[in-house]
């Protein structure tokens, strides 16, 4: 009978051993998948944090204010210019026009209107290229020729920039500011350009995801359907309880920085 516990013993005794083993790898293998797992995320949070190395434009302003701007890309025609101006008269708001020299030279007498109205001028480069295809001596003269021209019709001293394309990069965006400009993108596109209708366009801006205070909406003088559309979409975003303000009211002058979506933050 002693044998047999002994015999039961050294059973038990291997079978820990074993279960110890057993339980000491899962334990090791375990840690591995914990480590790795927490590399990976650490090696995302750093991918996702590696904006501060590429220069952002402004997007949309912080603030708790439910102040918006409505922005309009000038580039071509103007055969809507005086039914846009026409229903903003009307609702009694300010906007931001961003011109290529082209159409400066084109439609002088609109740009005086504008600065005449109270509405900010800005600039949208002299022949609308992709300014991240071009060099950085190209780019200051993209920039500086449409605000000479402007000055010279006008007075006017644009600070405000549009490129071409949204298309930026660090160079893009460092040149806009050694020209005393402010680099502008926006944070809610309303597709006027793709044609798709008076209701796309509303329905595009009013329900967009990233409509919020501090937005800055983009739209286009010469799109089809931009001017009948204009009228509605501003009636609902009344509605919500926004307040339109041009964009030179809207960001920050100094003191801020901008976060990883492009929205210019206060320091």
């Amino acid at each position: 009978m002693s044998v047999l516990r002994k015999l039961h013993r050294k059973f038990l005794s291997e079978k820990e051993s074993r279960d110890n083993v057993k339980w000491g790898f899962v334990l090791l293998a375990l840690f591995l998948l914990i480590s790795f797992m927490s590399q990976k995320a650490t090696e995302a949070l750093i991918t996702n944090s590696s904006f501060g190395d590429r220069k952002l434009p402004i997007y949309s302003v912080d603030t708790t204010e439910k102040k918006i701007a409505l922005s309009f890309d000038a580039a071509w025609g103007a055969e809507d210019f005086q039914n846009i101006m026409d229903i903003l008269e009307k609702h009694q708001i300010k906007v931001t026009f961003f011109m290529t020299g082209g159409w400066v030279e084109d439609n002088p007498d609109c740009v005086k209107y504008l600065v005449s109205q109270g509405h900010d001028l800005g600039n949208h480069s002299e022949h609308h290229y992709d300014m991240t295809t071009i060099s950085q001596e190209e780019q200051i003269k993209e920039i500086t020729q449409v605000h000479d021209k402007v000055k010279e019709l006008t007075g006017y001293e644009m600070f405000l920039f549009r490129p071409p394309y949204g298309a930026y990069d660090n160079t893009v965006v460092d040149t806009v500011y050694s020209l005393n400009y402010y680099p502008i993108q926006w944070d809610v596109d309303s597709l006027d350009w793709k044609d798709y209708g008076v209701d796309s366009i509303i329905n595009t801006v009013c329900n967009h995801k990233d409509l919020g205070p501090g937005s800055i909406i983009l739209c286009h003088n010469g799109a089809k359907y931009t001017a009948e559309a204009l009228d509605q979409m501003i009636t609902k975003l009344k509605e919500q309880g926004y307040e339109f303000v041009p964009i030179s009211q809207l960001i920050m002058r100094e003191n801020y920085h901008m976060d990883v979506t492009g929205m210019q933050v206060a320091d």
